[in-house]
């Protein structure tokens, strides 16, 4: 029955316009993204609390367990008769840590809904703090870390950023390390929570056949459960420039080749729409790219090769990685700082750029077709601090833009050519 509920609001649509209500919770302004949508009988909210995730942590992995150990259901019922209550009214309840965020998603049939609503409501009240319920998802965290001591794109992954970042606390796992989700105890979890998770640090997004004045309601009643809390400033972490490449020997018949740089762009730069055409080109679009071009297609150095231009809140930084054979490591390594060294100097070409044009003009609007799509974008626009409907106008920039324009962006971000490796490579 879960199945057809996904199933169901993936495919909801009849898009109606998006707003920004701010309502006053005990005192605390709240801003709601909110889309009504009566098209299928559906509701779907998220309650997003920032400056909340593993950036923000004291402990790695303390954000990660947190959110796991709240996705556990009550004291009162245990994680399993809490779960069998969502499971037989096919109501979707996950909680969920990223880096900069922690995020609450409910979605069900609206008649189930107002049950979804009681029982999230009782989670918030009640969570299961039990040391049975901590070790549980304790050992389970644990078994993933040594399962993935054997994977070796997760071990580069994780090596990149301990490289760009280092000695930051973004240079850290965001999952934890075995010994720091050992370390951590059930009031570590509690005071986490407790201190992050408030009524000023939320960001309702609700989409569906409910109405704003429901929604509300709704509001008013959840969030008041709880308390207000210190927001801390978002860091901002830089990406090392020194050129650093770190390896690890493993077991292994490939090399895993993560790469990283600098790129000097804000989340909010007006300049953004340029380094998504830009970021496409040089090693986003898969089969077309220059990444994928010069390594794969003209070379056969890699079956794919990736790269990509990211930014938030708290970072900014050219990302890509391959996978090649042994003996094409140093090769491969040498060619991805010739490419984006090329890329920097000679820009781009007009027909790259009518290439890139036709597919981001023609396919972004397909990415904006269903509900969950639409107040998902809203919320990154409002979360980024630019209007909604921002996404439409970076379209309409792209459209317009220039050669000459573009590729005077990109020659004035020399600083992705200060590349940084993750290499997993053979023991021999």
């Amino acid at each position: 029955m879960k199945k057809i509920i996904i199933l169901l609001i993936l495919i909801q649509g009849l898009a109606m316009s998006q707003e920004v209500e701010k309502i006053l919770v005990d005192g605390v302004e709240v801003p709601i993204i909110f889309e009504n949508s009566g098209y299928l009988p559906i509701i779907s909210m998220q309650i997003v609390f920032k400056n909340s995730g593993a950036l923000y942590d004291s402990t790695a992995g303390l954000a990660n367990l947190s959110a796991k150990l709240l996705d556990e259901g009550t004291k009162k019922d245990g994680s399993v008769k809490f779960a069998t209550k969502l499971e037989n009214s096919a109501i979707s309840l996950g909680i969920f840590a990223g880096i900069e965020t922690i995020s609450i998603e409910l979605s069900s049939l609206k008649e189930q809904f107002p049950k979804g609503l009681k029982l999230l409501k009782s989670l918030l009240k009640d969570p299961n703090y039990t040391e049975d319920t901590l070790e549980r998802i304790k050992k389970q965290q644990i078994g993933s870390l040594i399962q993935k001591k054997s994977n070796f794109d997760y071990i580069a992954s994780l090596g990149l950023k301990e490289t760009l970042f280092k000695d930051t606390d973004m240079g850290r796992p965001r999952v934890g390390t075995i010994d720091s989700v050992k370390s951590i105890s059930l009031e570590d979890i509690k005071n986490y929570i407790k201190s992050h998770l408030g009524r000023n640090s939320a960001i309702v997004i609700v989409g569906g056949d409910i109405t704003l004045k429901e929604v509300k309601k709704i509001i008013k009643e959840t969030l008041s459960i709880l308390p207000e809390v210190k927001i801390q400033e978002h860091k901002f972490i830089n990406v090392t420039d020194k050129r650093i490449t770190t390896t690890f020997k493993e077991d292994t018949e490939q090399a895993y080749i993560y790469f990283g740089a600098p790129f000097n762009l804000k989340y909010n730069d007006p300049k953004q729409y340029i380094a998504k055409v830009a970021g496409f080109i040089l090693g986003g679009s898969g089969f077309g790219s220059r990444l994928m071009e010069e390594i794969r297609v003209k070379r056969g150095l890699a079956y794919s090769a990736y790269g990509n231009f990211t930014y938030s809140h708290t970072s900014s930084y050219l990302t890509g990685y391959l996978q090649t054979k042994l003996e094409n490591e140093d090769e491969a390594k040498e060619l991805i700082a010739k490419i984006v060294d090329n890329f920097v100097e000679n820009g781009i070409t007009q027909k790259e750029l009518d290439a890139t044009k036709e597919f981001l003009l023609g396919s972004e609007p397909l990415r904006n077709e269903t509900l969950n799509q639409r107040v998902s974008r809203s919320f990154k626009e409002y979360y980024n601090e630019q209007p909604l409907g921002y996404s439409k106008e970076q379209l309409r920039k792209i459209k317009s833009l220039k050669l000459d324009e573009i590729n005077t962006f990109i020659k004035n971000h020399k600083e992705i050519k200060d590349i940084s490796y993750s290499i997993v490579t053979s023991k021999e």
